[in-house]
Parts: C-alpha cells; structure tokens; sequence
C-alpha cells in the first residue's frame, strides 16, 4: 500500500472542498509569480504560513519536509546573491516557501479521493475529444500518490537510518529508495492488471 501525507486529524481546512482549495492554490501561485516585489511577495505569503501553522499537530508529518524547504529556499537566495542579484534570490525564496506551504496545506487536509472526483468532473468536457476523463485522472492520481509515498519512504528510511548511526542519511538512502519505489511501482501496476482485466 501507498503512504499517504494526508492527516486524518480533521481541522478546518478538512471541512473545505477540494475544488475550492485547488481554485485558491491556483489563483496564489498565478499572483506569487506575476509579483515582483519583496514587500507584496511577503504579504501574499504570510496567509500561507497562518493556513499552515493553524492545522497545528496535523503537520507533523512534514515537518521534517520543512527544513529541507527552508534549506532549499535559502540555497535559492545564496545562489543569486552570488550573482549578484540578491533581490531575486529573496523574491524567488519567498515564492517557493509560500507555494510550498500552500501545497503540503492541501496534501495534508485532502485526500486522493476528493482529488480525483475534482479531475474527473473538470476532465469531462474532454470526452468530446475522445480523451477518457476516467482515465486521465487516475494517472494523475497515482502520480500524486507516488510524489507522496516517495516523501513518506524518505523519511522512514531516514529516521531508522539515523536511529542506527546517529546521522541523517542523505545520499546513502537513495539506493534503498530507488527499490523501495520500483517495488512499488511493480505492485500498484499487477493490482491495476489484476483488477482491470475482471
């Protein structure tokens, strides 16, 4: 079976729709990219930290997720600061952890299910072109259930690494990673023959 990021601590983002929640995460991240500005960027990404500091205990399970976030922007910001541009390191920086932020809310407090059903019904329109919306939002569903299960393996892998050495694991556990995903992959594909060819 699939790990799953998804919280079953219900909090109130749990009681909005997927559709809506979806809507909203497109609409921030349309206007985190068309900012350019520091000041407005800030603004727009402190509502993405108050939504996910108000799921609380939920966010447990990423929160090891946010130091390499964090990391990631503060690399960002260094790179273009040794350039020379240290302005766009911070925009760029302040972009990613509050999409970031925005994006792990949403995995958090919805489940594939409610993911697929939005996929499908706004899919449908497609039909008249021969495109099966069933279908599509399946892969699209098994390629959010991989992101998450490779996010739920990493860190499993890591703490009972570091609960036998001390150390994080880092590059070390992409070897155990990479089979721990093929053999995923090999038995989510079996169950699928399995129950497509009934």
């Amino acid at each position: 079976m699939l790990g799953s990021l998804y919280s079953e601590q219900r909090t109130w983002l749990h009681g909005v729709s997927a559709a809506v929640k979806l809507v909203l995460l497109a609409l921030f991240g349309t206007a985190l990219l068309l900012v350019n500005d520091l000041a407005p960027l800030l603004a727009l990404s402190a509502p993405a930290v108050l939504v996910f500091v108000s799921l609380g205990s939920a966010t447990r399970p990423v929160r090891r997720l946010l130091i390499s976030l964090l990391l990631a922007a503060l690399l960002v910001t260094v790179f273009h600061t040794l350039m020379r541009q240290p302005m766009l390191g911070l925009c760029s920086g302040v972009r990613l952890v509050g999409a970031a932020l925005l994006g792990l809310a949403l995995t958090l407090t919805t489940s594939v299910a409610q993911l697929l059903d939005v996929a499908e019904r706004v899919l449908t329109p497609l039909q008249r072109f021969g495109v099966n919306p069933q279908d599509l939002s399946l892969r699209i569903a098994l390629m959010l259930r991989f992101v998450e299960h490779f996010f739920v393996q990493w860190q499993r892998l890591d703490e009972a690494y570091r609960v036998r050495t001390g150390q994080r694991g880092g590059w070390r556990l992409l070897a155990p990673l990479t089979i721990l995903m093929l053999v995923a992959a090999r038995r989510v594909a079996d169950t699928l023959q399995i129950r497509l060819g009934e």
